[in-house]
């Protein structure tokens, strides 16, 4: 490990220990060096499968756990608990016919899953999996790409993955895939910026957007405790990026019948539905990379045996662990939560999540100006002596201010609200409408009299009603 600058080594107190391993010039990158294109390519396979795996035990996972809250079985008949469902559905779509809609243009249509599924798996390729491993005779790291802004290939590929919504959506010539494709690009592009944004504090902290620096850096102190309103802002994008409850706009069955898969079917709706899982883990995974200390194990673990866990194999295990704690919250908050209206969310994410999120940046970027000693000595002093404090301080500070404004903007749309109603009165006829009608809160019921229990319960005076009567009439 190399040495590092001698600014981060004046800092004091607290700071001094965190402002050396945040300090940018050591060198944490993966190295590569005994990694043939052979092993390159073995890699590559054991991450796809890694995911296909993951994908068909989550989609069991998240069917029973919400069947579970929904106090109902779920899947339990195919396999020990239903494990192998999912491989039944799997194998229903590859023999189930497909069918291309007589107004589609051909090719953008097929080519839409394609893109949606398969870019998925690009974002994958810069994820640690774990340290250095022995593979095959090799000492390699279990990863297969890094570089100076590998963070930034994620946030490319799913900028990508939005071409197939679209094209997806346009390419079917029906109009409910046009609109669920322009509201499925719209929410991915609004909260890509905002989940963007929540990155730089990250950034800011490690002076590096390489993941295995990224890593290495939270070896003593993970990113989520410095960075914790990145983190909540991130989780919340998490949701608006893979379409998923509550936030599952762009397929919103009451509204859109099916978004932007309608007109598909078969394996080419399966490629939607497997881009959306693999996009998960994704998401999840460099979560877990950038905030949760990645393949490092859990602080107390790395202390048994010189830090025996936290080598080799072992960090596998713990990012995997970490990554299926993510799994789980989606299927939770699924499980919970209703479905948001489109302009709540929309309004939600520019007006409050990217603004608040700005600010969050700048307060980051004062407190990391200070640590290394750009604003001088008398802020090197001044937050080398009480670091944690005043890191403690700025974030309490900036929460409570994103609850207020919170409150103070749901405060102001609420009267809004109340003033576009229209007056209720204080007092009702419940038999008005023709039909007993109960109050609403603060209203009270008038007492009927006889001549309007009469009028209302008497027949309507339709042709047929007449006629009705008439024969009855003639009868008697």
């Amino acid at each position: 490990m190399s040495t590092f600058p001698t600014l981060a080594a004046t800092a004091l107190g607290g700071a001094n220990r965190l402002a050396t391993e945040l300090a940018p010039g050591g060198t944490y990158r993966a190295d590569f060096s005994d990694t043939p294109w052979w092993l390159t390519l073995i890699k590559a396979l054991l991450v796809f499968v890694y995911l296909l795996l993951s994908v068909v035990v989550v989609i069991w996972f998240e069917r029973r756990i919400v069947g579970f809250l929904q106090q109902r079985p779920g899947p339990n008949r195919f396999g020990p608990g239903g494990i192998f469902q999912t491989l039944a559905d799997g194998f229903k779509l590859v023999w189930k016919e497909t069918f291309t809609p007589a107004n589609a243009d051909r090719f953008m249509y097929n080519l839409a899953p394609i893109i949606a599924g398969s870019t998925a798996f690009i974002g994958f390729s810069i994820i640690p999996l774990a340290g250095e491993v022995n593979l095959f005779g090799h000492r390699t790291p279990l990863q297969l790409t890094d570089g100076p802004v590998a963070v930034l290939l994620v946030l490319a590929a799913g900028s990508i993955a939005a071409y197939g919504f679209i094209l997806a959506g346009w390419s079917s010539g029906s109009t409910y895939p046009l609109l669920g494709g322009l509201r499925s690009t719209a929410q991915v592009i609004s909260y890509e910026i905002a989940m963007g944004l929540s990155l730089v504090a990250v950034f800011l902290y490690a002076g590096s957007m390489s993941t295995s620096e990224i890593v290495a850096k939270q070896a003593s102190l993970w990113f989520l405790i410095p960075a914790i309103f990145s983190f909540i802002v991130y989780v919340i994008c998490m949701f608006g990026e893979t379409n998923r409850l509550p936030f599952d706009l762009a397929e919103g069955e009451g509204e859109i019948v099916g978004g932007y898969h309608t007109e598909y079917s078969g394996m080419k709706f399966g490629m939607f539905f497997l881009g959306e899982y693999v996009n998960m883990f994704t998401v999840s995974a460099l979560a877990t990379t950038l905030f949760l200390g990645g393949w490092q194990a859990p602080p107390p673990l790395t202390l048994i045996n010189d830090g025996m866990l936290n080598h080799g194999w072992w960090g596998l295990l713990w990012f995997t662990l970490k990554l299926w704690g993510f799994m789980f919250f989606f299927v939770w908050v699924r499980g919970t939560l209703p479905r948001t209206r489109y302009d709540h969310f929309m309004a939600f994410g520019w007006k409050l999540l990217i603004p608040l999120t700005l600010v969050w940046v700048m307060a980051v970027a004062f407190v990391r100006a200070a640590m290394l000693g750009h604003l001088g000595d008398t802020a090197i002093t001044a937050f080398g002596r009480s670091f944690y404090v005043s890191l403690l301080i700025i974030i309490g500070v900036f929460l409570l201010g994103a609850v207020v404004a919170t409150w103070l903007i749901e405060s102001r749309n609420e009267s809004r609200r109340e003033a576009a109603r229209p007056e209720q009165p204080a007092e009702i006829d419940p038999f008005a409408g023709g039909h007993p009608v109960p109050p609403m809160p603060g209203q009270t019921l008038r007492e009927p009299t006889l001549s309007s229990h009469r009028t209302v319960t008497a027949a309507p005076a339709t042709g047929r009603s007449s006629a009705n009567d008439h024969e009855e009439d003639h009868r008697g």
